[in-house]
């Protein structure tokens, strides 16, 4: 079942048509979503959250014209606007910070625009995204990770049902780690 209470006619993964929501439509990201990259990866309210912001003019500087256009990530639209930016892919085995290889071939990740914080908007995209997954891979689990001082991201782990198998330091702060 999708968010929207279908299912996909052939459920795939990464999917190859967009995954419609109540309010949301996930997609591939577009040449037209650029300016929006570049104010999430320099925003300092989402550098707070990940580690530090990027100054814009490195970001616009490195920012591709098409960002993020690889299988599993997709771009979260409101009303044909890019608000954020969902993954949900392979997990890098030779990643330094990498744990529990064992838990999941997959991982979640996500990133909002400060504007699109506290309406549910993460929550609506993950969930389409996590029923999308699992129709196409039923059974494979999906881990997560993300900073322990960071409660909003530490109650929408649990409500999308993550529960931690461990806590570990990574990029100077104590992370939380979980598995669906």
């Amino acid at each position: 079942m999708t968010a929207t209470g279908s299912t996909p006619a052939a459920a795939d993964w990464p999917p190859t048509a967009p995954i419609r929501t109540a309010r949301l439509v996930l997609r591939p990201s577009e040449a037209r979503d650029r300016p929006g990259f570049v104010e999430l990866f320099s925003s300092p309210e989402v550098g707070a959250r990940i580690g530090g912001a990027r100054p814009r003019a490195e970001v616009e500087a490195a920012m591709p014209e098409v960002p993020a256009r690889r299988p599993g990530a997709l771009v979260a639209e409101l009303d044909g606007e890019m608000i954020g930016l969902v993954t949900l892919e392979a997990r890098d085995p030779t990643r330094p910070d990498q744990v529990r290889p064992e838990a999941g071939g997959s991982e979640l990740g996500y990133l909002f625009l400060p504007g699109a914080w506290g309406r549910g908007y993460a929550a609506e995209a993950c969930a389409a995204a996590l029923d999308r997954f699992a129709a196409a891979r039923p059974g494979e689990r999906v881990v997560l990770c993300t900073r322990v001082d960071n409660a909003p991201a530490l109650r929408l782990a649990q409500k999308l049902g993550f529960t931690e198998l461990e806590r570990f330091e990574a990029y100077g702060a104590e992370q939380w780690f979980g598995v669906r």
